[in-house]
Parts: structure tokens; C-alpha cells; sequence
């Protein structure tokens, strides 16, 4: 079986076709959930500081157990 170096090329290219618009979409989305979560701690930070002595907790008490 002999590898032509022209279809590796054209092989590669339609695969980075496909896939750069897909990372491009999942970066927005990443950015989107992001200031979502920015923008809710900034509207609750009290809601959040607690949230998250909440899950501290849980996690020590977890690791604790071990």
C-alpha cells in the first residue's frame, strides 16, 4: 500500500474544515457559560460565598473519611 503524500494533504485539510467550526462554537459557548457565571456571582455574591463554603464543607468531610 503506497502513501501518497497529496491525499495525506488533502485528507488533513477536509478534517481541519470540519473541525476548526466546531471549536470555534464550543469556544463561544465556553465564553457564553462563562459570563453567565460572572455575571450571577456578581449579582449574588452572598448566594455563592455560601454555596461554596457549603461544598468546602462537603469536600472535607469527605476527604476526612479516608
Amino acid at each position: 500500500m503506497e502513501v501518497n503524500p497529496q491525499q495525506i494533504q488533502d485528507r488533513a485539510r477536509e478534517i481541519q474544515e470540519r473541525i476548526v467550526p466546531q471549536i470555534d462554537e464550543a469556544r463561544r459557548n465556553l465564553m457564553d457559560i462563562n459570563n453567565r457565571a460572572v455575571s450571577f456571582i456578581r449579582a449574588n455574591p452572598g448566594t455563592c460565598l455560601l454555596g461554596a463554603v457549603a461544598v468546602g464543607f462537603l469536600i472535607g468531610k469527605i476527604a476526612s473519611r479516608r
